[in-house]
């Protein structure tokens, strides 16, 4: 499976409150879509394969929400991407390895923008940073 490319579709972000209070922040995925996809960009016998998502990030209790739509397109073998389109009209799922790479990509690519948006909008980020802490000396380790 390559990763070929990612649209957003929409971005929409609300802020209702300031107060931070008992905040709980929670994110989702959704696919609502996976179908194969016609172009001529791709050569050498592969297939592709695109899957439309929300992800979602809801800062409760309603002090917040971030949405982003978007495509993403892979290509692989036709064989294989008809079983994964096939496996989704029939019920809804997909190959554990199909959504793992999947859903790394929209994870990757919507957390940068989602940061971006959090930052313009003064909320708190949704994914800890690495922080540096100072270390105690002897007198206060006592």
């Amino acid at each position: 499976m390559k990763f070929i490319g990612f649209n957003f579709n929409k971005i929409n972000i609300e802020k209702f409150s300031g107060s931070l209070k008992d905040l709980k922040i929670n994110t989702k995925i959704d696919i609502s879509k996976i179908e194969t996809v016609k172009s001529d960009l791709i050569g050498n016998g592969e297939g592709l394969i695109m899957a439309k998502f929300t992800y979602k990030i809801i800062y409760e209790p309603n002090i917040a929400n971030i949405e982003l739509n978007g495509d993403v397109f892979l290509s692989d073998t036709p064989k294989n991407i008809k079983e994964i389109v096939e496996q989704w009209s029939n019920n809804k799922e997909m190959p554990e390895d199909f959504r793992v790479f999947l859903f790394n990509i929209i994870l990757r690519k919507s957390n940068l923008k989602a940061l971006q948006l959090e930052d313009e909008m003064n909320l708190p980020v949704h994914i800890p940073f690495p922080s540096l802490k100072k270390e105690k000396n002897e007198k206060e380790k006592k």
